[in-house]
């Protein structure tokens, strides 16, 4: 029997050394020079996200404790505007960092 020799079969994402090395150096410039901002970027994110829950659970406390003050009963306003106040900030939150990450 003769064996018959067939080439390898290629992956189609393989692409010739030369371009594969100049695509992976151009890779490693672009993230040296983004690490630099990367820190500040971080940074700027936490604050962002801190004060987009911070905000509205702030504002919902004050809206609370108005109502409790105008229309006192059993059920503390405070509270209820409080955990909806957290709830749409933690929400709001998602969203910037979901609109973030699509932007890598």
């Amino acid at each position: 029997m003769t064996e018959t020799r067939r080439p390898p079969a290629t992956d189609s994402n393989k692409r010739p050394l030369g371009e594969s090395v100049g695509s992976r150096a151009a890779r490693k410039l672009r993230r040296r020079e983004e690490s630099q901002r990367a820190a500040w970027f971080g940074l700027g994110m936490f604050g962002l996200v801190g004060w987009s829950v911070a905000i509205p659970t702030i504002i919902g406390i004050f809206i609370g404790a108005w109502l409790d003050r105008r229309w006192p009963g059993q059920a503390s306003w405070t509270l209820t505007f409080l955990i909806i106040g957290a709830a749409l900030g933690c929400l709001n939150a998602w969203y910037w960092i979901k609109q973030e990450s699509k932007r890598d």
